[in-house]
């Protein structure tokens, strides 16, 4: 059976040649992702893509080599702090990471994500744009 690649917001998966996105998310059954593994997952290929090996993380992120490898291996929950240091020491924004945890879980969930922007916040955006440097959010909240 042969396999091509296929990237979705950034995250790569591998479909049966000919087959769309849509064909493979109805052909199987929803999934319940699981959030510490789609963690672990993002978080080690991070590191592998630096070409990083775990002992040099975990001493980055004075995080135990055991303790990190079971994050990578989605057997642990990364407290908050823990996930920050090991982001720090992977030199990545949280938010980064997270981002891409995020679409990964998306594509699992067979959800679309729009690559492009809504009508109405594009719309939103124009209007903050003409409004110039002194808007604020908070103003527009208020005179609702």
């Amino acid at each position: 059976m042969m396999r091509e690649p296929v990237v979705v917001n950034g995250v790569t998966r591998w479909l049966k040649a000919g087959e769309s996105l849509n064909q493979q998310n109805e052909a199987k059954e929803p999934t319940v992702p699981v959030l510490r593994e789609e963690i672990g997952y993002v978080l080690r290929d991070v590191r592998q893509r630096q070409g990083r090996t775990l002992r040099e993380v975990s001493h980055d992120a004075r995080v135990s080599l055991g303790y990190l490898s079971e994050v990578e291996r989605g057997q642990k929950e990364a407290s908050s702090e823990l996930l920050s240091a090991i982001t720090a020491a992977l030199d990545i924004p949280l938010s980064v990471m997270l981002r891409e945890v995020s679409d990964r879980i998306a594509v699992e969930e067979a959800v679309q994500i729009p690559d492009t922007i809504p009508a109405e916040l594009a719309h939103r955006y124009a209007q903050q744009q003409q409004q110039g440097p002194g808007y604020n959010r908070g103003d527009q909240l208020a005179n609702r």
